[in-house]
Order: C-alpha cells, then structure tokens, then sequence
C-alpha cells in the first residue's frame, strides 16, 4: 500500500502557506508604508528582527492584529520593546508589536487587573488561548515610543511555531515599494591564522571601492597570502525615506565559481548573540564563517568556510553580490594575487625608537618593536622551556613578531631591547565550563558564557581608594554573563553603598552591583573592560509636578547608580505607576473612577540601595 503522508503534508503546508499570505499589513492596510528599518539589520550586539513601521512621527496610529488569534504574552515596561503584545494565530505563527503607546480598551483593563492584583508597575504575563481572543483587523492598540524606542514607530515582527522570527518581507505586503540597490561603503580584508598576510602583513586593512557603471571595483590589487577574510560595511536603503537598512544576502564568488552565502531568513533568539561573531565592531559583515558561530545563516556551514587564498603568483577575481530581500542587487569586483612570504633583510639605514605595542588578534599575539643593535631574535619563555622566535617580517624599521597562544601563553618574551611579561593568563576553551584565580581575581564561566575561545587577559591599576581591574577589552564580547570575583579590592569606604561599576573607554561609569563577601566582590557581567568600585550615598531625586485627586505626576533622577523601583500608595492603597525613562517621568494609572484621598505616599529607590521618600496630604 502506497502512503499518503506525502500528499498530506504537501497539502497543509500549501494551506498555511496561503493562509499566511492573507496576513493584514498592521498600520493602515492598503495604503504606502514607510519602514525606518527592516529585518536583518545590525543593530547595537543583535539583528534587527523585524520590521519598523512609520507612524507619522507621532504617537496613537491605530494598529491592527494581522489575523485571526489571541493574545499569548504581553509586557508594560519602559525598557526593551516597552509596551507589547505577542498575538499566536491559527497557522501556528505568532506577530509581535512594539513600542505601543498603550493597549486596546479591553487588553489593557485585562493588564491593569493584573499588575494590581500582583503590585507591579512593569509587568509580562502569559495567558491562555480563551483569555483574550482577536479578530484579523481589530484595533490592539496604538504607537507609540515606549521602551527602548528613538521615535514614534511600530516594531512588527512575524515569528514561525519554532518562536524564531522571520523577515515579514516575505509576505510580499503591497504596502511596502522597493527598488533602491544596497550602497558599499568600505570593504576590508584580515588575517584569518598567523600565518596570513595582506600586502605583506599580519593587519586588517581596510579599502574604499569606487562605483563604475552601477558596480564596485577596487582600483588596486591586494596581494595576500595564508587565509584572508573579507569583511563589508554596506547598507541597503528603501524607496522614499533617508533611513539605512540591512542586508539579507551576500553570495561571495571566486572566479565565477561560488564559495560563500549570507542568507539572514530567519533569528534564533537563543543565538542571537553571535551576531558579535557575525559581525567585526558591529558594523562590517564577515563573508566568512567566523570560529564557532553558531548561527545557521550560511552555506557552507563548516568552521572557516568562505575564506580567500591564492597560491604564490595566483591571481584571482573575487566577486561578492549584495541583495536586498526585493532582488535589487549591487556587486563588488575585485582581484587577489598570492604573494610568496618574506622575510624582510634588516636595513642599518632605518632605525626605529618607538616604544614597544603588543596587541591580540583572537589566538595571536602581536608585538611591534624597534631596532635593536643586540639582535633580532626574541627567546618565548612557555611552559618552563624557551623558544627562538624569528620576527615574522621587518616594517619600517620596527620588528614584528607573531606568537600563536594556542602553542602556549608565555609567561615572558625577551626581544633583545626589552623583557615583555604579557597579560595573558589562560586559555579559556570555547563551550566549556571553567575557573580561574589569582590573587587579584577569580572568573567562572559557564559552558555557555563564551562565543569563542578566549585568551584570558587581566591588568590591574588604582583607582583612587581601591583597584580597578580590567578583563581584556571592550570589543571583545560574551554571550552570558561570567562570574567575577573581585579580590583583595582594598577598598577603604561604605561596602553598604559602594558597588562594581563599569568604566568606559571615555571614563563614563555605569552600575553593574555585586555582593561584598569581607575585602572581595563578586558580580555577574556580560561585558569586558575596566571595572571599579565607587560608592553612591546620593538618593534619588524627586519632583512633584502634578498631585491632585485626579493623577499623581512626578519627575525622578538618580544621577549615578540609576533608578532600581519605586511605589506610591494612596491612604495606604497601592497605587499604579507608569514610568517613561527618557523623559524621567512617572504617573498615576488608576483602576477605578474615585478620586485619590489621603495621605500620599512615593518612594524611589536607586540601584546603590538609597531611598527618597515624597509625602503629602489630599483632602
């Protein structure tokens, strides 16, 4: 007997496929949407996962559910997507909606029970299929600018029954008109391993293509030897407004012969934080799969993969094509030629007194130093044996050596001129759980804190009463948070109000926590950098602005910790706060017509633990 599974299968996906396609278009159906930006798009450490609807600049567009379905989950926050609701149709699927200024009559009398009943001012709740119900076209709310929003818009996003999202493009909405080809700003080429060179060295370089006839070429050919990874900054734009967009697809060819594809269809919000692996700083695009990432946007898919080589005197046409999801097309042409390596002859002539640089490049340590009269050959001290190590080439004078610490960190490097003791202290294996200690710190990672592997580097310093210590660097990245212990910190204040901070590269600090534990921290980040401790004994500010029977309206500040929560009550009744960080303004949201009476009551707490406390009577 022949089996009719196939047929089946065919037919229901044939019939959530065209059930999908009569999705609505959530702002005003029919009519030319403007989009301020699109799914795809690299965003601060994320892709953007979906699409941004205009809204005139102002707030209370209406917004439509897309279909049929009910209202699975929903949020009020003022941070992140802000006011949100998460609608699960009948196909499987389920459409997200953003920044909205407030909820239909009926979503939000259902909310306001809740976050009375439960005496929260931001809140998310789950609910089941019967709880709320809607009909494809109904009003769900407005727009808004809530959380974490620069201006009056609609984030919309379509997510699959796998909870991914997907780019809605792909619902080819009529509302939306594009014909605008990607732009390419810069292009760069790095070193993929140590033994890897562009134009001679062990440096990523950057290059600017000029357009000819509607296409990019690079007036220069780039000479390169080992592995070579190339990395685009580009964006796309759309019909009729100003903004940048991102781009889907990168189809990357070596002599016409395909070697690499970008394909961004689809976010695995588990995996989201690879887009820091996807991506060099967060703006240029690495065409080439970078170690470890595990996000599933590329084809091949193997570790490596869409690196470019050439043999000594190979020369070869590189071409990469960039789409947007609407099939306009910009290409970028340029050619590579294989260089032999060299090892440069010293020159008398050209002597150098730069001080020594040492820089890291995931596993390879870098050092540039000057001329030396004692020789060129530097002794690696790893592992209690010493090693010779040969510059890997002579630039300008200065001698460049190349150590991969994947043969082991040295505990020290004389160059002849000058001992170098390196900061780093361990390799930290990708995926694996591991501690480390010394006397001035202890780390854990989890298994799943690392994007890649990690070559661990620590450096200590004052500041002021106590030590500031610094984990690598901040354009180097995590996926969850590490456990750091703070040791020895000696500092001398109020443990009861002071707290790790983090310290930007521009000096700016911002609040991380921890728990004092005798003359040691611990706390938990996501970030690497310099961290401090300082201490925060200011309480929040806190300005009346309006606070009569009809609403209570306050201004707070804290002016470094930050605001951590705040209550009201009204006679001794909880009270309902709205809160609009931007703007550092709260607000009263009653659930019932009576008007307010008796005595009133605010308090606002900061991050540091310090309270403000504002009183007054109505009558």
């Amino acid at each position: 007997m022949k089996s009719n599974k196939f047929p089946l299968l065919l037919f229901l996906f044939l019939s959530l496929n065209l059930q999908a396609q009569d999705y609505l278009f959530p702002v005003k159906p029919g009519q030319r949407a403007l989009l301020a930006g699109n799914f795809s798009e690299i965003r601060p450490n994320h892709f953007h996962s979906g699409i941004d609807v205009k809204i005139g600049g102002v707030d209370g567009e209406p917004i439509l559910s897309i279909t049929d379905g009910y209202v699975y989950r929903m949020k009020v926050s003022s941070y992140g997507y802000g006011n949100v609701l998460y609608i699960r149709h009948n196909d499987g699927q389920s459409s997200v909606y953003a920044h909205l200024r407030n909820f239909s009559p009926k979503i939000m009398d259902f909310m306001r029970e809740r976050m009375y009943a439960e005496k929260k001012n931001d809140l998310e709740v789950f609910l089941e299929p019967q709880e709320i119900p809607v009909k494809k076209g109904e009003i769900i709310g407005n727009g808004g600018n809530t959380g974490s929003s620069g201006g009056p818009h609609l984030h919309f996003e379509i997510r699959d029954t796998l909870d991914h999202a997907i780019d809605p493009f792909k619902y080819r909405w009529k509302e939306i008109v594009d014909t605008t080809s990607p732009i390419l700003y810069r292009m760069a080429l790095t070193p993929l391993d140590f033994l890897s060179r562009v134009d001679g060295e062990f440096a990523r370089k950057e290059f600017t293509p000029l357009i000819e006839s509607g296409k990019y070429l690079l007036p220069q050919d780039v000479k390169i030897s080992g592995r070579v990874g190339l990395e685009i900054y580009a964006i796309d734009k759309m019909d009729g407004v100003g903004n940048t967009f991102g781009i889907p697809v990168f189809e990357l060819s070596e002599d016409d012969n395909p070697l690499f594809r970008i394909h961004i269809d689809h976010i695995d919000f588990y995996k989201s934080r690879y887009l820091l692996s996807h991506a060099h700083q967060n703006r240029f695009t690495r065409v080439y799969h970078y170690p470890n990432n595990q996000m599933e946007l590329y084809d091949p898919k193997s570790s490596g993969s869409g690196a470019l080589t050439a043999l000594p005197g190979e020369s070869k046409k590189i071409n990469l094509a960039m789409k947007d999801y609407f099939g306009n097309t910009r290409m970028l042409s340029f050619q590579i030629i294989g260089e032999k390596e060299e090892k440069s002859s010293p020159s008398p002539r050209t002597v150098s007194h730069q001080p020594t640089v040492i820089t890291y490049h995931r596993e390879v340590m870098k050092i540039q130093a000057g001329s030396s009269e004692w020789g060129e050959m530097a002794q690696v001290h790893v592992h209690g044996y010493i090693m010779d190590l040969p510059p890997a080439y002579l630039q300008n004078g200065r001698r460049i050596y190349l150590w991969d610490m994947n043969y082991g960190v040295p505990e020290k490097i004389d160059i002849c001129t000058e001992t170098i003791f390196p900061t780093v202290q361990k390799k930290i294996p990708f995926g694996e759980e591991m501690a480390y200690f010394n006397n001035d710190v202890g780390i854990h990672f989890e298994e799943k804190t690392l994007l890649d592997d990690l070559f661990l580097r620590i450096e200590k310093s004052r500041n002021g009463r106590s030590k500031a210590i610094k984990i690598n660097a901040p354009q180097e990245y995590l996926q969850s948070n590490m456990e750091v212990l703070f040791k020895n910190t000696g500092f001398e204040g109020d443990k009861t109000h002071a707290h790790v901070y983090f310290q930007s590269e521009n000096g700016w600090k911002s609040f991380v926590g921890g728990t004092w534990e005798s003359e040691d921290i611990r706390f938990k980040t996501r970030n690497f950098g310099t961290f401090v401790i300082e201490e925060d004994k200011v309480p929040p500010a806190i300005r009346a602005v309006r606070v009569n029977s009809s609403e209570l309206r306050f201004i707070i500040r804290d002016n470094k910790s930050g605001i951590r929560d705040f209550e009201a009550f009204v006679d001794g009744e909880w009270v309902l706060m709205r809160y609009e960080h931007k703007q550092n303004v709260i607000w009263s949201e009653k659930i019932n017509k009576q008007p307010f009476k008796g005595e009133v009551l605010l308090k606002v707490r900061d991050m540091a633990g310090n309270e403000s406390q504002y009183t007054s009577t109505l009558n």
